[in-house]
């Protein structure tokens, strides 16, 4: 924005984000959304299941790779430690081997050298892997229209940004693919991820979603979860009031950009002292 005098500018993002967060956050700019499915896609039909459905579930990997097609099995981040993460990715390659002995399956994590990496996914690509396990690496950037079936384990342990990412792994040609989300758990936000998963493929629907049940973050800091710092205003009960703020906000702006008329001096006070260290007037 600043290389020249008010340039036109397009910023893209592929991460959808709750439309009632994007009249906060951009406010002064017009946002266009695309909501539509490339030619020839299908809705990837998507089932959260519990331990009870295992062998169904096997039976289901079986019959979508003996049609030619190919899967991705995910498992959770367990905690910030690659360690144990590459071990349970190693551990749930073992039990799918022993599942499907007429199958190539091989593993993929982030603690491999890029070149190992870069392998297996060329292999998985030709088709020469036929089911892969990772993690959260195949999250974004992995184009593999043959893989019809994502499995994500433990899915209770994801948010549902990620696990709307990773669903869209498959449903890349114009084969009907399929996401199941196995949980073990019984907990009532754990629920709602998962019923919502199951309602819709709608991106900006889940993110709306997320925030509610995750809460917005610091909007000009670092925290990606929480809640914003509203002392009484509601994000989702709330948003006609909070449009009327930002109208009332850009006139203020249009007429006092440097908020230095006395009237507005008692606001950027006000600003300065909540913001110090992030955003400058």
């Amino acid at each position: 924005m600043a290389k020249g005098n008010n340039p036109d500018v397009l910023v893209m993002t592929a991460t959808p984000i709750p439309r009632t967060l994007a009249l906060i956050l951009y406010g002064d700019l017009d946002i266009s959304i695309i909501d539509e499915l490339p030619p020839n896609r299908k809705k990837i039909e998507t089932y959260a299941v519990n331990k009870s459905m295992e062998e169904r579930i096997n039976a289901f990997i079986l019959k979508n790779l003996q049609d030619g097609r190919q899967a991705y099995v995910v498992c959770p981040l367990v905690e910030e430690n690659e360690e144990i993460n590459a071990k349970s990715v190693i551990e749930t390659t073992e039990k799918y081997k022993k599942t499907l002995t007429d199958y190539r399956v091989e593993y993929i994590h982030g603690k491999m050298k890029p070149k190992e990496k870069e392998r297996i996914m060329q292999e998985f690509k030709e088709g020469k892997i036929n089911v892969l396990i990772s993690t959260t690496v195949i999250e974004v950037g992995v184009n593999v229209p043959n893989a019809t079936l994502m499995i994500i384990e433990s899915a209770e342990r994801f948010g549902l940004a990620a696990l709307h990412q990773l669903r869209g792994r498959v449903g890349r040609g114009d084969k009907q693919s399929y996401c199941i989300l196995k949980y073990n758990t019984t907990t009532q936000v754990a629920k709602q991820r998962m019923e919502i998963m199951q309602k819709t493929n709608d991106g900006f629907v889940i993110a709306e979603k997320d925030l509610e049940l995750r809460g917005s973050g610091d909007f000009f800091g670092t925290m990606q979860h929480g809640l914003p710092e509203f002392k009484i205003a509601n994000l989702f009960e709330d948003i006609d009031m909070l449009k009327m703020v930002q109208t009332v906000a850009m006139k203020i702006l249009e007429k006092d950009p440097k908020l230095e008329k006395e009237e507005n001096k008692p606001l950027r006070a006000l600003i300065q002292d909540k913001f110090r260290d992030r955003i400058e007037i």
